[in-house]
């Protein structure tokens, strides 16, 4: 996919339904209705078959029609808040067993995946609902981390974001990289997926007076079985194609840099003479807070020719003295303000805003509205004998300020 400076880029085919079959009787006439009548029918008579001679190029090009709406109609790859399909309901979170007998095939079904991610999906019963674990702590993260600035991870408008550069797309990629790859990790050290099991690679020094008792977040087996999933391959020449999978990788990497050893003793008198230590991914939210630096300290890169291989690659403005580096978010194209109504947010009219912090940034400069609003909230609480509190309702009025949408 190129990116074009306009706001509409092309897509790679031209979209809409396949063209009727009745769509190569019309328009202008063929070049055998421009024959003489004995010229015409000569030729009928000389290739008595010519009627399926003359079908034939027709046919193929409607096999080819087919065809390719069959391949655009699949090549929307599920991937969290990058999938090309609707987020209309916003999933819960893991339930305690994996789902048995045909319900995992039920679930796949019910998915936007390309036909390799639904085997994928098909083999591995708890995959699913781990994908749709992975778009939940997407989700709630990006709301989150943007709560406060102009755009806010809306969904209104997602797919015309997605077709650029931003660095907004460019979080979206790492957030939902990131997000699949922890939920991997958490789904194999709980038993949710059965194809993996736990960590088994400490990699600590002295391994001889540890021992491994609790289960660790696997996050070997999710990170090789995300790029699978996504089917990570050569890296692309196109500048979009590799813009976004080093995006993608920056969102591994947040969860890896995040992998903690974590021990307990139990040694005599807490001697540690013996331990049982474990590998731990850091809380999502961690992970999040990451991410947002990285977005907040984006580069925007071209395309290099590399003269010693040959090969294009990315470069950005050297920042003190360090060049372009495999943690930092990329982007190619400034973002648009997201202050108004547009194809890529809803504007930021009727937000709430801090009016001492965020009212000026937020509402662009239109102002803000004032409203009073009262709010219940739990006080003069005291404990009780046994094992209880009690608290007392009170209301309160506080200001409340929202964006003016003029």
């Amino acid at each position: 996919m190129r990116v074009q400076q306009d706001d509409a880029p092309p897509p790679l085919f031209p979209k809409g339904p396949c063209l009727p079959a009745d769509h190569w009787d019309r328009g202008a006439p063929t070049r055998r209705h421009r024959l003489s009548p004995l010229k015409n029918q000569r030729d009928e008579e000389q290739q008595q078959p010519g009627t399926m001679r003359s079908r034939l190029p027709r046919t193929a090009c409607l096999l080819r029609l087919v065809a390719l709406c069959i391949l655009l109609s699949n090549t929307a790859a599920y991937f969290g808040l990058t999938g090309r399909e609707p987020l209309v309901f916003l999933p819960g979170p893991f339930s305690n067993e994996p789902p048995t007998g045909k319900a995992h095939l039920k679930q796949c079904e019910q998915m936007t995946l390309t036909r390799r991610q639904k085997r994928l999906c098909r083999r591995e019963p708890g995959l699913a609902e781990t994908l749709r674990e992975s778009v939940r702590l997407s989700l709630l993260e990006c709301r989150y981390q943007f709560r406060n600035e102009r755009w806010n991870c809306s969904l209104d408008g997602r797919g015309s974001l997605l077709k650029r550069a931003f660095k907004e797309t460019a979080f979206l990629l790492a957030v939902s990289s990131a997000a699949l790859t922890h939920a991997l990790a958490k789904a194999c050290s709980s038993g949710r997926m059965e194809r993996c099991t736990c960590d088994d690679s400490p990699g600590i020094q002295h391994r001889e007076a540890w021992q491994w008792g609790v289960c660790g977040d696997n996050l070997k087996y999710s990170t090789k079985f995300l790029k699978k999933f996504l089917g990570q391959k050569k890296v692309s020449k196109d500048l979009r194609a590799q813009i976004d999978a080093h995006n993608i990788n920056v969102g591994i990497r947040a969860v890896k840099s995040g992998l903690k050893t974590t021990c307990k003793c139990h040694g005599v008198s807490g001697s540690c003479a013996v331990r049982t230590c474990w590998k731990q991914l850091s809380p999502f939210h961690d992970t999040g807070r990451l991410l947002k630096y990285r977005y907040d300290t984006a580069v925007r890169v071209l395309s290099v020719t590399n003269e010693a291989t040959g090969e294009t690659e990315l470069a950005g403005p050297r920042r003190h003295g360090q060049s372009l580096r495999t943690t930092d978010l990329v982007f190619l194209e400034d973002s648009p303000s997201f202050c108004r109504p547009s194809r890529y947010s809803p504007g930021t009219g009727g937000r709430s805003c801090a009016k001492d912090t965020s009212c000026q940034s937020l509402c662009c400069g239109r102002g803000y509205n004032t409203a009073m609003r009262l709010t219940s909230l739990s006080c003069h609480c005291q404990v009780r004998w046994c094992c209880h509190v009690e608290c007392q309702t009170c209301v309160r009025e506080e200001e409340v300020y929202t964006c003016k949408n003029a």
